[in-house]
């Protein structure tokens, strides 16, 4: 991924930040080129945004290299 490119959520065309960015590739894939708000996210695991701010900090502790 070009690393001055600006990503937007697939679903709703917000600007994305690099956490949702990793976000998108630790709950959906790794691989994944289509990303998505954390917003959008939580709506489609039926989840809350809180919750996966939550697992951000925890991966981030946990020294996951998608979260830098």
């Amino acid at each position: 991924m070009d690393k001055n490119k600006k990503e937007y959520c697939r679903k709703c065309k917000k600007p994305l930040t690099s956490d949702e960015i990793g976000a998108t590739r630790k709950l959906v894939n790794r691989g994944s080129q289509v990303f998505y708000c954390l917003d959008c996210l939580a709506e489609a695991f039926d989840i809350t945004r809180e919750d996966i701010e939550k697992k951000i900090v925890y991966f981030k502790e946990m020294g996951c290299t998608l979260f830098r």
